[in-house]
């Protein structure tokens, strides 16, 4: 009997296991490797926040999803293909396999004792194989005999059995080996026993699809519409890289003050690993030590950043506003997660944006600007870094985890094809300087210290307009307000216009903003193909919006604004723009919204 060969033009595979099973790094090494091979990728890690979750139970499965092939803009909603480490990886993801699709399961870890952990009951294991391809395959057992003749202990042993699962699933696709024995040499490079070790364990797992028949055979029908240079990259790692490409730009110092905070972190260790590029970083004690460092830096000539959560951006609000009033250069990147409080730490949501418009005290006018795709992260650190840099000004940068942890192909650009950035540093042919004498934006000039008779006070106190002696004149207060306000809102005419993508004469307008990009495009492409009349604005300039937003909104009959969230942006429109009626849908799961609710729920709008 010849194997099953299946034709798709993308594919959703899924790995799923305990969090100790190696997981994320399976995941990973095969996006690189799909990336290598120039298809379009988009992965969606998903992890229990515990260091070591419960094994064995729902709670503490982590999974990694990943969808390639050609048109790619979300990790897929459901999985063609879940590779199962146990039987509570079946029971999280028994709602996220599409009708019919294959199951890999390790069938050694399906003992009584997990079956009772995961709730995997006989008559649910009946369903499964009734409803979908479960190919049993007994790969603890088989890693171990690939390993009989070495000396590796029985907990090292059974570590590698994420390389076989890999190795199964590079076979289902015909993807070489190549890469990810080339990284094994690389990560155990000091321990050539773990290198070897892997790598047998890699190919016995491809030997074994190979054999078993009843492993179908994945042929993806590829037309990817990347051209040029690109490489794979995380959201965080994108971030990064656009500050310290903006400092470099610009021609200023970088400096990062930073608090390690889920699902943040990454962005304070590239920057630390990044001296090479004259980068510092600071990991302070705490959030606000983390924020006030930086603001210290931006005085003293540094473009400075700071990152963080929702939790940390609540204990940074104040000196933000220290920022806002001594008129600074800072760019704030807060990656959302689950709230409120510690909530839920390695989940996405899009719940803070009210706290990035208004979480500050008095009137204290910041830019919010929102990422909407892992790769584009590069894109909008580095749109916030200019904002921040020629209007003196800290700019709030949105993204979150979803797009913090996942990837997707990045199209390397040349530092001179890129926006020039101009810093509104003094000159030093300047008479005379006062700290807040502004130019026809309302932007002051940056006087660094050391810069003889260039002396100058700013601080947290209120300060006289141009002198910036302290102030607590009532009509000068109030002049000062009106002047930083005025600031920002003149930074519209720095933002490009929004656009609509779809039907020119649609009926029903979708808004999104942020990471919801990637759902609302595919599912307004699908309700297009399907002959309904939709466009989609999504919006990456949160405050000040762009000029046009109401002459779009204005040509609807129906508007729509999905967010992940209870319906933030919904009412910041309203509050804007309140002659408009504005629908909503909204998921506060911690999970990004799935296209087939997305495209359900816009139907029932156009129709209703």
């Amino acid at each position: 009997m010849s194997k099953q060969i299946i034709d798709l033009d993308n594919v959703v595979v899924k790995f799923a296991g305990d969090s100790g099973d190696g997981i994320q790094l399976t995941g990973t090494q095969l996006t690189n490797t799909t990336a290598l091979l120039g298809e379009e990728v988009a992965t969606f890690p998903d992890y229990p926040a515990e260091i070591r979750a419960p094994q064995g139970t729902v709670g503490g499965v982590s999974g990694f999803q990943l969808h390639f092939g050609k048109n790619i803009f979300t990790p897929g909603d459901k999985c063609d293909v879940l590779i199962a480490l146990n039987p509570a990886a079946i029971m999280a993801n028994i709602n996220s396999i599409k009708w019919g699709g294959t199951i890999i399961a390790d069938i050694d870890t399906f003992t009584e004792a997990n079956l009772a952990k995961a709730g995997l009951t006989p008559e649910i294991l009946q369903g499964v194989k009734q409803n979908y391809n479960l190919i049993e395959s007994p790969i603890s057992s088989m890693t171990k005999e690939c390993l009989i003749e070495t000396d590796l202990d029985v907990k090292t042993v059974i570590k590698s059995k994420n390389m076989f699962a890999l190795g199964i699933v590079y076979k289902l696709f015909g993807f070489p080996l190549k890469y990810t024995e080339e990284f094994l040499e690389k990560k155990f490079k000091k321990k050539p026993e773990l290198v070897e070790a892997n790598k047998m364990v890699l190919q016995g797992g491809a030997s074994y699809a190979s054999a078993i028949q009843a492993i179908p055979s994945f042929r993806i029908c590829t037309d990817s519409n990347l051209k040029g240079k690109y490489r794979n990259i995380s959201g965080n790692v994108a971030t990064a890289w656009g500050l310290l490409a903006a400092a470099e730009k610009a021609n200023l110092p970088f400096f990062l003050g930073s608090y390690p905070i889920t699902p943040a972190t990454e962005i304070l260790q590239e920057i630390a690993g990044r001296k090479d590029l004259g980068a510092k970083s600071f990991q302070a004690e705490d959030e606000i030590g983390g924020i006030v460092t930086s603001i210290g830096a931006a005085f003293a000539g540094n473009f400075a950043a700071t990152s963080t959560s929702g939790p940390g951006l609540a204990l940074k609000s104040e000196a933000i506003g220290l920022a806002v009033i001594t008129e600074l250069p800072l760019v704030i990147v807060d990656v959302q997660r689950g709230g409120p409080s510690t909530g839920l730490p390695t989940k996405t949501e899009q719940s803070d944006l009210f706290q990035a418009l208004s979480g500050r005290n008095g009137e204290s006018p910041v830019p919010v600007i929102a990422a909407s795709s892992p790769s584009n992260c590069f894109d909008y650190a580095y749109k916030a870094s200019k904002i921040a840099i020629e209007h003196m000004t800290p700019v709030l940068l949105l993204t979150d985890s979803y797009l913090a942890n996942g990837t997707e192909p990045w199209k390397i650009v040349a530092m001179k094809d890129m926006d020039v950035i101009t810093p509104k540093t003094v000159s030093r042919e300047t008479e005379e300087y006062m700290p807040y004498m502004r130019d026809e934006n309302f932007v002051r000039s940056w006087a660094v210290p050391g810069m003889k008779g260039y002396e100058h006070r700013i601080g947290g106190l209120e300060k006289m307009d141009v002198t910036g002696t302290v102030s607590y004149v009532p009509a000068n207060h109030e002049r000062m307000t009106m002047l930083r306000d005025s600031k920002i809102k003149k930074i519209v005419n720095d933002i490009p216009e929004q656009t609509v993508e779809g039907v020119k004469d649609a009926d029903v307008l979708v808004i999104g903003w942020g990471s919801t990009y990637g759902h609302i495009t595919t599912a307004v492409t699908e309700l297009i193909a399907e002959g309904k009349k939709v466009a989609h604005a999504h919006f990456n300039y949160i405050y000040p919006l762009p000029q046009n937003t109401e002459d779009i909104l204005k040509k609807y009959k129906k508007i729509v604004v999905c967010e992940l969230n209870l319906g933030q942006f919904a009412n910041y429109l309203r509050m804007n723009f309140p002659q408009y009626e504005y629908r909503q849908f909204n998921k506060v799961m911690g999970l990004p919204f799935a296209v087939a609710d997305l495209k359900e729920s816009i139907n029932e709008i156009m129709e209703g």
